[in-house]
């Protein structure tokens, strides 16, 4: 499948691949001022269903019009006679990213961090707000049954990538099966709504230019976007969860915040959330028990991967404990 990119200048072709993911490889490529973004599949062995470019970039088609954050997709290409993987090329976002430390030209200052984590919320809430029917977005996910297909698929998986035998575990699987709450909404779920996964205006905390890595998306129990968003807002305290964070500094929104805001300008039900973020931590300490097991076997030649058993412990906990808490 193939669409041609107009007004592309007739220029040579620089490539720059940006900082090295655990996920899909992702690469600047520029024609002399004009730039896009190309993404594409990791080298090796794609497990079945992971990595599919297409259906990324059939996603970003149905809620870039929408939500105009999400990069314009451009075009789409599966000739092996091009690259060996499939891939897309999409709209580059312009501004900055927020990792470890905040953007130079930003005051290092409580009302900075404030707005950063207003405007984090107000976007999700943002999010959240589209009518996935009239964005065609139903065509990309089952709503119905979501929630319980998630809690059972993510148990499996753990346990087909499991490494190390932690006697809490199979007590927190349990509840999350027993205490499966009804879902009171369908909206379009982002799936990683983590901060270094956004782009600031070059100089303004108040204004996200972008939203990536839709690779997860679906549609879904909005509360689970919520959760995982609340997963990786790390506070002060946290153990090591094997993300990049700066919102444990001082003056960044707590998850109480978070959580605040974004039952305030949502009006959602947020009294569960505690079911929902015992599922995030387990989920994500899945995705990185995944990670883990691959170089473990020697699937994946990656010595970062090694560290991953620490944080797995750590989210494991944190998913064991949020049963009994709220935030």
């Amino acid at each position: 499948m193939h669409r041609k990119i107009k007004n592309l200048p007739e220029m040579k072709m620089e490539v720059q691949k940006f900082s090295e993911g655990f996920s899909n490889l992702t690469f600047l490529i520029r024609f002399g001022e004009w730039e896009a973004v190309l993404r594409r599949a990791p080298s090796g062995y794609v497990p079945p269903k992971a990595h599919d470019m297409h259906r990324e970039y059939m996603i970003l088609r149905k809620v870039n019009p929408v939500f105009p954050v999400a990069p314009k997709p451009y075009l789409y290409c599966d000739d092996s006679d091009i690259m060996d993987k499939p891939f897309y090329v999409m709209e580059k976002k312009q501004g900055v990213v927020i990792d470890g430390a905040l953007p130079e030209k930003y005051p290092n200052t409580k009302e900075t961090k404030q707005q950063i984590s207003s405007e984090v919320v107000r976007t999700l809430v943002e999010l959240h707000s589209i009518d996935y029917k009239k964005a065609s977005m139903d065509e990309m996910g089952r709503p119905e049954g979501f929630l319980e297909r998630q809690i059972h698929g993510w148990i499996k998986r753990y346990n087909l990538s499991k490494t190390e035998d932690l006697n809490f575990i199979d007590e927190v699987e349990k509840w999350l099966i027993n205490n499966l709450p009804s879902t009171k909404e369908t909206t379009i779920v982002h799936n990683d709504f983590k901060l270094n996964n956004m782009v600031f205006d070059t100089e303004d905390p108040r204004q996200i230019t972008g939203i990536l890595d839709w690779e997860l998306s679906t549609v879904g129990d909005p509360l689970t976007d919520l959760a995982s968003a609340l997963v990786c807002w790390g506070e002060e305290g946290d153990p090591p969860i094997g993300i990049a964070m700066i919102t444990n500094q001082p003056g960044f929104y707590s998850r109480r915040d978070f959580l605040n805001d974004y039952a305030q300008q949502s009006g959602r039900d947020v009294s569960n959330i505690h079911y929902y973020l015992t599922f995030g931590f387990y989920k994500l300490a899945v995705i990185q028990q995944q990670l883990y097991y691959r170089w473990k076997i020697g699937e994946i030649d990656d010595p970062r991967l090694e560290t991953l058993k620490e944080s797995i412990y750590n989210l494991m906990k944190l998913a064991d404990n949020a049963r009994f808490q709220q935030v």
